[in-house]
């Protein structure tokens, strides 16, 4: 399984339209994604760090798929569309990572 994070930096300052994120932004990757192999998506907010500091990234969501392939063939299909709305909800620039579960 392949877990990819888009990790939304807590910038000071930064604005961040939650609304906007989870009823129209969500919905549209999951609309794209979800007869591509996107199998889960966890969405979290950051609260903070263990020593009580600021937490390193406001948001963070968890996409799970299938395989590398399966995400690779719906990012070709739809990232442009996706990336394209994110200045809709927020001016920070997310961080992707693509990570391989342990079996």
């Amino acid at each position: 399984m392949i877990l990819v994070s888009a990790m939304y930096p807590n910038q000071p300052g930064s604005k961040f339209d939650r609304d906007y994120y989870l009823q129209t932004h969500i919905p549209l990757v999951k609309e794209r994604w979800g007869g591509m192999g996107l199998l889960e998506t966890r969405l979290v907010r950051g609260v903070g760090t263990a020593d009580g500091g600021e937490a390193p990234f406001q948001v963070m969501a968890l996409f799970r798929f299938r395989s590398l392939q399966n995400f690779q063939s719906a990012a070709q299909a739809h990232a442009r569309e996706i990336i394209a709305d994110v200045p809709r909800f927020t001016d920070v620039q997310p961080i992707i990572q693509i990570s391989e579960e342990f079996e």
